[in-house]
Order: structure tokens, then sequence, then C-alpha cells
């Protein structure tokens, strides 16, 4: 049994068949999926369908991305963004004119039954975007945060790889945990299109929203795989380019 951890998916569908198809996933692995199931790409609502039908079938852990939350604000508050609608949430909202009410209620109750965070038996964190509170997730005063901080990885990406960690200087939030899985802040901002790990971050966003791929990576091994970049599976779209 593996434990497989995905990265952001924005609407991708295509895309996620693929690297379920090349990694070879069984009913037997664990997935744990980090969010942003949604806006990007024109199959936001079919990505909803497959997982909340693949969490029938085997275990899988739903944490909760920004762009999954706004979605719900506009699927049961009726909330307009337009900051929202610019960034992905227009293919989402044309995607859902030809959605059933009862569809549109099923995915209600997926998106507001998402985890903030996942913390496993290996002291292995699972967070969307990241937490800021020096003594951990389970302090964190606005959950908020957990799906739209970019200080932890900002932080990592700054960090002095020759400092120790008993260091006084050394970030506190990156002694607690093991290992941190991250999506949120897609890796193509620093020119790169496969996971990156920085300090005990691993950031798995690998651009799938814009024009980079999906990916699936083995926690334990570090083995990862990819879709094709989204851009070319989706030709016809513009996704959130």
């Amino acid at each position: 049994m593996r434990t497989l951890v995905i990265g952001d998916i924005h609407g991708g569908l295509r895309a996620l068949h693929q690297i379920m198809e090349r990694a070879k996933v069984t009913k037997k692995d664990t997935l744990i999926f980090l969010g942003d199931y949604v806006d990007g790409w024109s199959q936001s609502p079919q990505v909803l369908d497959f997982i909340i039908d693949l969490k029938t079938k085997q275990n899988c852990i739903c944490i909760r991305g920004n762009h999954d939350d706004l979605l719900l604000e506009w699927l049961d508050e009726s909330k307009d963004n337009l900051l929202w609608y610019k960034h992905g949430g227009e293919a989402t909202v044309l995607a859902y004119e030809s959605v059933s009410a009862e569809t549109k209620q099923k995915h209600i109750e997926f998106l507001k039954s998402l985890d903030n965070y996942h913390l496993d038996e290996q002291r292995r964190l699972y967070v969307h975007a990241g937490f800021t509170n020096m003594n951990g997730v389970d302090f964190e005063y606005f959950p908020g945060l957990f799906y739209w901080d970019r200080t932890l990885w900002e932080t990592a990406l700054a960090l002095d790889t020759t400092m120790k960690s008993d260091h006084p200087f050394y970030p506190k939030r990156f002694t607690l945990y093991d290992e941190i899985y991250i999506g949120h802040t897609p890796v193509t901002r620093i020119g790169e299109t496969t996971p990156v790990q920085k300090a005990n971050v691993w950031n798995v966003d690998t651009g799938a929203a814009f024009k980079g791929p999906l990916t699936i990576m083995d926690v334990d091994s570090k083995e990862f795989w990819q879709s094709e970049p989204l851009s070319q599976l989706y030709f016809d779209e513009k996704g959130r380019n």
C-alpha cells in the first residue's frame, strides 16, 4: 500500500485520469488530495464527481483549497466574487450551467466536508497552503490561513540552506513536522515543473492551472508521475493563463 499525494488539479480531469493511470493507482493506495480541485480548466464539476465516487472505493483524504472555498461560497451562498471570476472562476461558472441542482447539492456537501489539514502517524503534515502559528496547526487562530497562506513556502524558499535546525534563527515551523506537503503556489513561478523540496517542505503544485503538468507523488519513495501539460490536454482553452 502506498500513500500518494496529488497537487492542485484546477478542473483538469483529463490530467487526473492520466496520473492515476501512470502511477498505476490501486484501491490499496491511500490518496491525499492537496486541494484546489476547481477553477481553471472546463471540467471542475466532473473532477468533483470523480473524487466523490473515488472516495467510495478507496481511502481518500481531501484537503480544502482556497479555490474550493471560493466555489463553495458561490454555490451555497450565491456570493459573487469578481476577483475569483478572473482567477479561474469564470470557467467554473460556465461549467456549472449544465449541472443539475441535485449534483450541485452533492458538491456543496463535499466541499463542506473537506479537511483543513491532515497529519499522519509519521509526523507528515498535508495542507493546501501553509500555517502561521509557531506552535503548529492545532494552534492556528485563523483557519483560512490553511488554504491562503504563502509565508510558509516563501520562508522555505528564502531559508539559508547552511543554517542548522537548532540555530536560534531557524524557523520553528519547520521543526514541528518531519515533512510538510503543500500546493497553492505553483513551482512554475521559480522555473520548475516537478515537485520542489525546500527545508522539509515539499511543494507538489506543478502549475496544472497554467501550462504545467499535474503531479502525483509517493511520499515514501518520492517517486512521482506527471500528466502532459494541461495547456496541451485542453489546447482549445485558456485555463488560468
